[in-house]
């Protein structure tokens, strides 16, 4: 709600039904079933083929109670791209030609249960089971009317985690759902089994669930059958799994009815998925924030650009890294030098090798998405090489911009493979600006420890950036007017960034922003070169070990001269460090590792309590064969006196494998500074002060 009242022309609250409990009288209050519309309600895009609007990406979350990470991750969808709405000209855009429905309570009664620690999963409907039952309800991923109860993919047992409910579609949450996805999608299929949606037909819909780190489509139903549209589905989903490596397994190794995409995809044709985040129900939040959160936002965002045709678009070349050579401000009549890579590879190939062309055409239109009507023109790209004649292919081009006026001005970018398929459109903004006239910021970036010139990168806000002069630390950025936030990030390892906000840009003047950047302090060294001089804690079997090293001759392991064993959770722990004078910390080390995927990890955790108490920054597991850096922001360690970091292996029952090497550990960040009093006696106000009389 919060959203729809900061971001009134692109965000909608929509009351689109009731819960089970705010349908019964007399007993808890309930919620109404709410959807956030996104789309920029003065732009009226161009609709369809099939003519009802602009293009429809509908995703529900949090149908299952206890599975946290769903609404949190389409919360952050929401937030991505509202915050990103004039600043990023793919968010632009999408919100601009494109609707995207967001459900983020599917199942709001049982959240409210799960919220006190039950691993809650279905409805709250206390006709089934017992009215005070902690087993009662309605699995309403089993309740859709589409082939409900059909083929032992749900359970008649009332008690049971699957049970489907009374009949079809009994639940309100689950009427809401049919309901308000037949009121934002056409109808694009027959009712026969074998009959596919039309290869043009629109719309994309998600169910969120976790966890497993897998993406599926129909059939739920049935895992012997293939939807008609299985070929589309497969493409699309294996393009999806390719952002967040999920597996793109297309159907579970059981059956599920009643379930949600099949009811979106068998009713009405939409290209329909369900993502499993993570690895667990009540999933933490260093791990949402690290891996689950932004992999699945790429995929989030690129699933965002294909509702138009989404049986189509994923099979055709993406456009990535788009960049203007030159910078994105041009003077007037100046050519801006356009480069990008059109790739048609990037697909998810654990199940399977999805086919793939090369790249035939790559084109821009300025000002204009490519499905305008009437068509925009457009600007050719040129293979760099060439020839196209590859899956991958550098493209550039100069175009023209005499006769555009001054302001900003967003580039359409698509490309085309060998089998005449257009893929996904990017876009990149531009300005033209009048170099005598137009806002400059500019500075010196200097250390703090000796005054010495200092390499960074300045970012203005979202939509400029450049690099201090190494020789001098001297920078200036040309900007639109507007009030920003200028930050300087240094290019080599031996100072922390700051950042000024509230930094005015003015028409005709130069806004002078310097930086004063501290060096970083090492609080921790560890290269398993002195035999534990620094006193660290290895829980057995973490030893010391020459068997792998990145920097020779010794790394610390979880399994020396072996593979590690069943039901192993040990730790080889820091000792405590003082860095209540530190910010900005940082940890950062060198690992290999191999372990069962999904079900042993190396697991990365940090202490403010000496180690009382600990919190996940980051797992791995699976093969990393190759010695990796790391580098690991942990904001939670700033300021704290009693400062750990641990290495943790923990591993399951069965299957055994070569375990986790660390070395070259290093903890560091930089001093905290001292607060600067000023007082120019601008007000007159000298009351606070005292005086001595002279």
């Amino acid at each position: 709600a919060q959203l729809a009242t900061d971001y009134p022309t692109l965000a909608q609250w929509i009351d689109v039904g009731d819960s089970w409990e705010k349908t019964e009288p007399g007993g808890n209050a309930g919620y109404d079933m709410m959807v956030l519309k996104l789309t920029n309600s003065e732009v009226t895009g161009t609709p369809t083929g099939l003519g009802q609007g602009k293009p429809v990406l509908f995703i529900t979350s949090a149908i299952h109670a206890r599975e946290y990470t769903t609404a949190e991750l389409t919360t952050r969808f929401a937030e991505y791209l509202l915050g990103n709405y004039g600043v990023n000209a793919d968010a632009t855009w999408l919100l601009d030609e494109h609707e995207i429905h967001l459900m983020l309570h599917t199942n709001p009664d049982g959240r409210k249960q799960a919220e006190t620690g039950a691993s809650w999963r279905k409805n709250t409907n206390e006709n089934y089971c017992g009215a005070t039952s902690s087993s009662r309800g309605a699995d309403l991923n089993r309740n859709f009317s589409f082939h409900w109860a059909c083929c032992g993919g749900s359970s008649s047992s009332e008690c049971d985690d699957t049970f489907h409910g009374a009949s079809a579609a009994s639940e309100p949450e689950a009427q809401a759902v049919e309901a308000y996805a037949d009121s934002i999608f056409p109808d694009q299929r027959d009712d026969a089994m074998d009959a596919p949606a039309p290869d043009d037909a629109t719309g994309v819909y998600f169910d969120i669930h976790s966890y497993s780190e897998i993406i599926l489509w129909p059939w739920g139903f049935d895992t012997d059958t293939n939807p008609p549209n299985n070929t589309a589905l497969q493409t699309l989903g294996r393009k999806l799994a390719y952002f967040n490596g999920y597996d793109p397994s297309h159907q579970i190794w059981y059956a599920v009815d009643g379930d949600t995409i099949d009811s979106a995809y068998g009713r009405l044709g939409v290209a329909s998925y369900v993502f499993e985040l993570g690895t667990t129900f009540f999933q933490d939040c260093e791990s949402f924030e690290s891996t689950i959160f932004p992999e699945n936002l790429e995929a989030l965002i690129y699933a965002a650009k294909v509702p138009r045709t989404p049986y189509l678009t994923p099979s055709g070349p993406e456009m990535l890294d788009l960049n203007l050579q030159g910078g994105a401000f041009v003077a007037p009549g100046d050519l801006i030098e356009v480069t990008a890579t059109a790739n048609d590879t990037r697909f998810n190939n654990s199940s399977g090798t999805e086919p793939t062309g090369t790249v035939a055409i790559a084109r821009c239109s300025l000002d204009a998405a490519p499905w305008t009507d009437p068509a925009p023109a457009f600007h050719t790209l040129l293979a760099a090489d060439g020839t196209f004649d590859g899956g991958t292919e550098l493209v550039e081009q100069s175009i023209e911009t005499t006769g555009l006026a001054d302001g900003r001005h967003t580039l359409f970018c698509q490309a085309q493979d060998n089998a005449g398929q257009w893929g996904p459109t990017s876009a990149v903004f531009f300005w033209i600006m009048d170099p005598a006239t137009a806002p400059h910021i500019a500075g010196a970036v200097t250390s703090a420890g000796d005054g010495s010139p200092v390499e960074a990168t300045i970012t203005v806000g979202s939509i400029s950036s450049g690099m201090s002069d190494p020789a001098t630390g001297l920078y200036n950025l040309m900007v639109p007017e507007g009030v920003y936030t200028v930050t300087a990030t240094p290019t080599g390892p031996d100072h922390g960034g700051a950042s000024v906000s509230g930094v005015a840009a003015v028409t005709g003047s130069t806004t002078t922003v310097d930086f004063l950047l501290q060096p970083f302090e090492v609080s921790l060294f560890e290269d398993a070169e002195d035999g534990n001089a620094q006193g660290w804690t290895a829980e057995s079997p973490w030893a010391l070990t020459t068997e792998s090293a990145h920097s020779p001759a010794h790394s610390w392991t979880d399994s020396p001269g072996g593979e590690y064993g069943d039901n192993v959770d040990s730790s080889l722990t820091s000792p405590v460090m003082d860095l209540s004078n530190v910010e900005n910390v940082e940890l950062s080390f060198f690992h290999t590792y191999v372990t069962e995927s999904n079900y042993d990890y190396a697991i990365v955790e940090h202490s403010t309590n000496g180690g009382s108490t600990w919190s996940e920054a980051i797992r791995w597991d699976g093969s990393n064969s190759g010695w990796d850096e790391v580098v690991l922001q942990l904001p939670d360690l700033s300021g704290t006196a009693q400062a750990r970091i641990r290495f943790r292996l923990d591993t399951d029952g069965s299957q055994t494998r070569d375990g986790w090497h660390v070395d070259d550990i290093i903890v560091r960040g930089k001093a905290i500074e001292s607060s600067i009093f000023a007082e120019g006696f601008e007000s007159g106000d000298s009351s606070g002060w005292d005086f001595a009389t002279p």
